[in-house]
């Protein structure tokens, strides 16, 4: 009975045993043991034995590491005020010596170097912070390309896709035009634009009060959705101490664009009453004046403005160059006809307009050279005469003629072109498209 007892003792063991065994896969390092039946009568023997299960590696975590260093990331970041190139890779976590040596240095690079402040630029790095690719607008629109190849970093200048939005912004008054231009975000060659066609109306020293009101329409280029090139106000309203100026742009046919009330009269005169923008008259009209270089008495049949070497001279009106070159004592010269009655001429020039040439067409205020001392002069000046039908008239009080009217062909294709702006600006006066100061 002992030995049968002991038998199916050992059986229950063995069959403990194959559970505990069969649970061993789920453990790492696991201890293993039997136990002999204890009995009054045997010997009791106990057995230790250890064994290290070897588990899979994580991998998991290796193609994890291996993804992130894989990876790249593209960052986009704003030129800051005062930004230098090492600055500018820092905020975009570019650490990468070879590269800021060739955007500081490079003559490839020169336009990063030159970025204006408000560009955005991008840049693709991997994990390590080594650049692989650079991307931004130059100060002209183009797209720069800076790519890392086998042979290093590579630059490639791509001409900007321009797109052509109308813009619309509208502002009060609280100090003066510039401070009102600013706080509503227009640019400044549009404010500029609209401080001249509304300056034969309104002296904007002197004439604004606190309250005045604007709307301008006009132009901006986009490339790659960013704005690069404000253009031409094509509709713009000014309300000066309650008077309301209106106007909007219309070009008919193949002549210069200008300015039209909505019912189609032109604001400007046919001259402009100087070809320079900012100077002082130092010598005028004459039929007797004594010459400082020939030392004796002559006519001055034309008014000299004094400015500084390099000023932009203006053509006064619409016309066709008949003659570029030098000529005795006008030294470097310009004579362009107007119409059919009047002439211009601009003495002393330093230099004329770049491809500027005998018989093209020139429209009012076209850059056409630039102030020097040429010729008969003692210092930097222009001479400028006013003819009508070849006699001479002082430029300072001879009666200008009114523009061109639009014939009736004209008047119909300009209510047709200008419809759309005269709308917007009534959406602009009847709602507040821009916060006001």
């Amino acid at each position: 009975m002992l030995s049968q007892n002991t038998l199916t003792q050992e059986k229950k063991l063995k069959l403990r045993w194959l559970v505990a065994l069969s649970s061993l896969p789920l453990l790492g390092v696991v201890t293993a043991f039997g136990i002999v039946p204890q009995s009054d009568n045997t010997y009791t023997s106990l057995t230790m034995v250890a064994e290290e299960i070897v588990l899979p590696h994580d991998t998991l975590t290796i193609t994890s590491a291996t993804n992130l260093k894989a990876a790249t990331f593209w960052r986009n970041e704003r030129v800051q005020r005062g930004d230098t190139v090492t600055e500018l890779l820092r905020r975009m976590q570019i650490e990468d010596s070879s590269a800021s040596e060739y955007l500081r240095r490079d003559q490839a690079t020169a336009s990063f170097r030159q970025l204006a402040v408000g560009k955005f630029v991008q840049a693709e790095t991997n994990a390590d912070g080594s650049l692989l690719a650079l991307r931004y607008l130059d100060n002209n629109g183009n797209q720069v390309v800076i790519n890392k190849g086998t042979g290093g970093l590579k630059t490639n200048i791509q001409p900007p896709l321009v797109e052509q939005r109308l813009l619309m912004h509208t502002g009060e008054i609280s100090s003066t035009l510039f401070a009102a231009t600013d706080a509503v975000g227009l640019p400044e060659s549009t404010a500029n634009q609209l401080a001249e066609i509304f300056g034969s109306d309104i002296d904007f020293h002197r004439d604004l009060r606190k309250g005045d009101k604007f709307s301008v329409v006009y132009e901006m280029d986009y490339s790659n959705g960013e704005p690069v090139r404000a253009g031409r106000i094509r509709a713009a309203e000014f309300i000066n101490q309650g008077q309301s100026y209106r106007v909007v742009y219309f070009k008919a046919g193949s002549s210069h664009g200008d300015y039209y009330t909505p019912d189609g009269k032109s604001i400007r005169k046919a001259f402009l009453r100087s070809p320079l923008e900012f100077s002082r008259i130092s010598s005028g009209f004459s039929l007797s004046r004594f010459h400082p270089v020939l030392n004796t008495w002559r006519a001055h049949k034309g008014v000299d403005y004094a400015a500084a070497l390099g000023t932009k001279v203006k053509v006064t009106a619409d016309g066709t160059v008949s003659f570029v070159g030098k000529q005795g004592g006008y030294g470097n010269v310009v004579i362009v006809e107007h119409q059919s009655r009047h002439t211009t001429v601009y003495g002393h020039l330093s230099r004329f307009a770049s491809g500027l040439r005998r018989g093209q067409r020139v429209g009012q205020g076209d850059i056409i050279g630039f102030v020097g001392m040429t010729g008969l002069a003692t210092g930097p000046h222009l001479h400028y005469e006013f003819m009508v039908n070849a006699q001479h008239r002082d430029p300072l009080r001879a009666a200008l003629p009114d523009a061109v009217p639009l014939d009736n062909v004209q008047k119909l294709a300009f209510q047709e072109a200008t419809r759309s702006l005269t709308v917007r600006l009534g959406l602009l006066r009847d709602t507040n498209l821009a916060k006001l100061d």
